[in-house]
């Protein structure tokens, strides 16, 4: 039986304008260019790409945040770019979709109670008496493995693990269809790391949440996606199976950073690629292929054509010269 899809975005797009001050025209920033994809309830589409490369606009695309310039978002069935019918529509939407970000010290208020911080999004969106969300904020806690004493303490008395957990508690507390984590382990200990992941893994075993991880750690990734994209310059590169995408990338860029990762056991015949240069300003992305500057197998097609993202044995990539890797 097929899983409901949660979310599914296509062209999504993102551009800014920039001012360069009072004598120059201002400059089009394509901060996510084109970029689609779909998660199924249960699922992890993980995002992965250097900073810069689009992911955490990515995120406040699909968290209702911003409105993208182009393209379309659903998100339950629900078209999320148009504005909505109703107000009550409205908080509809965006009780499917939370947040969790980055870092647990700064994302919780130190003026309030974990209890209190926990039952808030429930005083908003739901007509709840105080005991039934003292309740509810309880059990949560219970659930990411926190004790009911807990909810009387403030965000400074916890552990930046603890934290993390309560962050990812109160995202949970509208019961999503999907969570947006935004590198929501990258500010932990590498030993905490494993324990949070190991808590959303089970969660979602758990709840069937569909998750959007967004990081730059393919250590990380291996460890909780089922799907995988890569993202260059606000470009998707390749999109693939996690097991696909491990076992035979098929984008110099997925392949230099594979091979670049420490921990991993590269793939066979991923040899290590010191990417040479610096990330091209998206203010003036090169013409053809947006990675063809620090590509060491880049050609006078690669620098002039850009590449389609098309299917090739089983993942998406966007290159010319795919077919050498298979």
């Amino acid at each position: 039986m097929t899983a409901a899809v949660v979310v599914e975005a296509q062209g999504l797009t993102q551009r800014y304008t920039i001012r360069r001050g009072l004598f120059r025209e201002p400059a089009s920033l394509q901060a996510v260019g084109g970029v689609s994809f779909r998660i199924e309830a249960g699922r992890t589409l993980a995002v992965v790409g250097e900073s810069g490369c689009g992911k955490s606009t990515l995120a406040r695309l699909v968290t209702l945040i911003e409105k993208p310039t182009a393209g379309s978002l659903q998100l339950g069935g629900v078209d999320a770019v148009a504005p909505p019918t109703s107000k009550a529509e409205g908080q509809r939407l965006r009780r499917l979709v939370q947040l969790v970000f980055q870092n647990p010290f700064g994302s919780l208020n130190p003026r309030h109670k974990i209890g209190r911080i926990l039952e808030t999004p429930l005083a908003i969106h739901q007509t709840l008496s105080g005991a039934e969300r003292t309740e509810r904020s309880q059990a949560m806690l219970a659930r990411v493995g926190l004790r009911p004493e807990h909810a009387d303490r403030y965000a400074h008395m916890f552990s930046g693990g603890q934290r993390q957990r309560i962050a990812i508690a109160r995202a949970l507390m509208l019961d999503p269809a999907l969570l947006v984590a935004d590198e929501p382990v990258s500010a932990l200990d590498v030993s905490v790391q494993a324990q949070v992941l190991n808590l959303l893994t089970d969660l979602q075993h758990e709840i069937g949440v569909a998750y959007l991880f967004i990081s730059h750690d393919l250590g990380v990734v291996r460890h909780i996606a089922h799907d995988v994209m890569v993202m260059y310059l606000g470009q998707v590169m390749e999109h693939a199976p996690k097991a696909r995408l491990f076992a035979r990338p098929l984008h110099p860029y997925t392949r230099a950073l594979l091979g670049s990762t420490p921990g991993l056991g590269r793939p066979a015949g991923v040899e290590r690629v010191v990417l040479q240069g610096e990330l091209p300003s998206p203010l003036d992305p090169p013409a053809g292929c947006v990675f063809s500057t620090r590509c060491p197998h880049a050609d006078a097609r690669c620098r002039a054509e850009r590449p389609a993202l098309r299917p090739l044995d089983g993942t998406q990539v966007a290159c010319h010269h795919a077919e050498r890797w298979l």
